[in-house]
């Protein structure tokens, strides 16, 4: 990032197979973070534009990381914004390991080499309480058409198995149970179509963001679905509208592998920032 040097306020836009992120370290450049500029600075037209916010602060690891959704709500896990951020840290400090703080917990991040970059998510949270679910429910097989898997990766997944990911209408099939009763937080949505026993294709649609081109925890969701059901084994590899990650179930928890990109910098100007206030 560059140098603060006209009272604004700079960021860095990075993504992770199209999953684009605004990251702001107060770090070098405190600031008061609030759902209004979060919401603002989605704005593709008036802002920058974001499928999420980063905000990377001091932590008990190497940084801590809070993440926003376009709606300015919090989530509390973003893979794919994790490996960016990870990524920039590890070539700035040279380190190749990372121990990172969210509100999901402590994540561990590899210099997986060959431009890519890997975090273990943690374990799956698969307790209808833990998701949460609104109650005690199996979570392998949802009382829903469709019998959609619920898995929780510090955030609520909601994963369907069909036969053609191509074919649903996502914009309109994501948004109606993003909101469904089950899910008194809302939930992240995805279609999953399984290729082979290590191939999946899949499609998502993020809880107060909509349709994206990739996201990390709910390629992690997936995975996690697709091996409780028999469907595939634990380490697959999944092909999103933007591209592909790899994903591993180990002991550990729930790795994921993928390219990351540093697209720009840039400074919020004081004029944008009064305008949020």
């Amino acid at each position: 990032m560059r140098d603060r040097n006209d009272g604004g306020l700079p960021f860095r836009k990075m993504h992770g197979l199209g999953n684009d992120f605004v990251v702001l370290d107060v770090r070098a450049h405190p600031a008061e973070i609030t759902p209004a500029l979060a919401r603002a600075l989605a704005d593709r037209n008036r802002g920058v534009g974001f499928d999420q916010l980063a905000v990377v602060s001091d932590g008990a690891g190497d940084a801590h990381l809070t993440f926003y959704n376009a709606d300015g709500s919090t989530s509390a896990a973003c893979g794919n914004a994790t490996r960016c951020i990870a990524h920039h840290l590890m070539e700035r400090s040279g380190k190749t390991r990372l121990e990172l703080t969210t509100d999901r917990g402590t994540l561990i991040a590899e210099d997986a080499g060959g431009g890519l970059t890997s975090v273990n998510m943690g374990q799956p949270q698969l307790d209808w309480a833990d998701i949460p679910l609104a109650e005690e429910i199996d979570t392998l097989e949802l009382p829903i058409e469709g019998e959609p898997t619920a898995t929780g990766m510090g955030n609520p997944h909601c994963t369907f198995f069909v036969d053609d990911a191509e074919a649903v209408p996502l914009e309109s099939f994501g948004p109606r149970y993003e909101h469904h009763p089950l899910y008194p937080e809302r939930t992240n949505v995805q279609v999953a179509q399984i290729v082979a026993p290590d191939h999946i294709r899949m499609r998502v649609w993020e809880r107060g963001v909509g349709v994206t081109l990739a996201s990390g925890s709910s390629s992690c969701a997936t995975a996690v679905a697709a091996a409780r059901r028999g469907l595939t084994g634990r380490s697959v590899r999944i092909d999103l509208d933007g591209g592909t990650l790899n994903v591993d179930w180990r002991g550990d928890g729930v790795w994921m592998t993928g390219p990351t990109t540093h697209v720009f910098d840039g400074v919020l100007t004081p004029e944008f920032l009064d305008s949020v206030q």
